[in-house]
């Protein structure tokens, strides 16, 4: 039993660190990418901010499944029940 919950936390650790690193590099990318076009074209700066933004939303609807996964493998961890 201590066995499975010790693999869950490091599993929940791995999780949210994953997400956490993926989502910080994406939205580097994503920001300097915006700043390159918006130095190339200013025009179409109010485009492609739109179009950040959405992008930014998805990045974090991304890491917010993550964390809610984590946390239900914290609190209601289905590894247990299969051991009883």
């Amino acid at each position: 039993m201590e066995a499975v919950v010790s693999m869950t936390i490091l599993a929940v650790a791995m999780i949210i660190s994953v997400g956490a690193l993926g989502t910080a590099i994406g939205f580097a990318l994503l920001g300097g990418k915006f700043l390159e076009g918006a130095a190339r074209n200013p025009e179409t700066v109010p485009m492609l901010q739109t179009k950040m933004f959405i992008i930014a939303g998805l990045l974090d609807a991304v890491t917010m499944i993550g964390v809610g996964l984590a946390l239900f493998f914290t609190f209601a961890n289905p590894f247990i029940a299969q051991l009883s």
